[in-house]
């Protein structure tokens, strides 16, 4: 018989797996864990239960998942549906007023209550949250400009309203902890006077990690982490060695804005900074209690 269809031989590979994660349950106990929740891991249904498991199963061992999640193939869709069309600079969505509506509906509405919902039915305690509740993201609007040579100036691209983060509200993510909820952030923030701002959920995870001094921060992608100039992934790195690799043109594309939130974050006092593939069931359990971890980790 084999070890998989012995029910005793399962049952001793399973306190195997427990035991090893007992060293990372201790090292995380209390800690805070900030989770940027994103691309195919959050339109798999599989996926999106698995991760609503992994996140109640932290808050219920005594670790403090907080989460910040994007949303853009729902937003697409709604657009598409309401007939507005999208453009995108950079890699960012130009974001009109009548664009700007369908963001908030779509990120602070369904998206966010859809991910409240199956934590909730997971077993633990999540509540949803945009920046304009309780404050919690101060924003302006993100300048943007693209150089043009030596001999021309920059151009100035507006993006509308999309900006970027300035303060965190880490008075009210602390009280969530404290009473046992986790936090679920939508990437909506809001100025001195009112106004709406769509934000990069990359930027607003790194953000929101560097101002509660969170101990991870993970990033959940679409790819297996950084791959090096050979294609080879890359298991560990040190800051200094991912700018390296931003500035040789091995990390490119969508991956730059990515890498460098996470320096931002390490730069702002977390202490660890994964790049995980999201699309790998139990992938937050898989790297915070395993000895094999997976992904991308850097570090200070």
């Amino acid at each position: 018989m084999s070890e998989l269809s012995d029910p005793l031989a399962q049952a001793r590979m399973q306190s195997r797996v427990l035991i090893e994660s007992l060293p990372y349950l201790r090292e995380y106990h209390n800690e805070i864990i900030v989770i940027k929740y994103g691309g195919h891991a959050m339109t798999d249904d599989a996926l999106k239960q698995a991760f609503a498991l992994n996140a109640a199963l932290l808050k219920l061992v005594g670790i403090h998942p907080v989460i910040v999640h994007g949303g853009g193939p729902q937003i697409n869709l709604m657009l598409d549906k309401l007939a507005i069309k999208s453009e995108f600079r950079q890699g960012r969505r130009v974001t009109d007023d009548a664009t700007m509506n369908v963001v908030e509906m779509v990120l602070a509405g369904s998206v966010n209550k859809d991910i409240v919902n199956q934590i909730n039915q997971a077993g633990a305690r999540a509540v949803g949250l945009s920046g304009k509740d309780g404050l919690l993201l101060g924003a302006r609007k993100l300048a943007m400009s693209i150089q043009r040579g030596d001999e021309q100036p920059p151009e100035i691209i507006d993006l509308g309203n999309v900006g970027t983060v300035t303060t965190v509200n880490t008075q009210l993510l602390h009280s969530l902890i404290r009473n046992d909820f986790v936090p679920v952030i939508a990437p909506v923030g809001v100025d001195e006077d009112g106004r709406t701002y769509n934000i990069n959920a990359d930027s607003v995870a790194g953000a929101v990690a560097g101002a509660l001094m969170a101990r991870r921060l993970l990033m959940l992608t679409d790819v297996s982490g950084i791959r090096d100039g050979d294609g080879e992934l890359i298991r560990e790195l040190t800051a200094s060695e991912a700018a390296r690799l931003i500035a040789g043109g091995v990390v490119s594309g969508g991956m730059i804005p990515k890498v460098e939130c996470c320096l931002e974050a390490l730069r702002q006092g977390v202490a660890k900074v994964t790049v995980v593939d999201g699309r790998v069931e139990n992938c937050v359990l898989l790297e915070l209690l395993t000895d094999q971890g997976i992904g991308t980790e850097i570090t200070g």
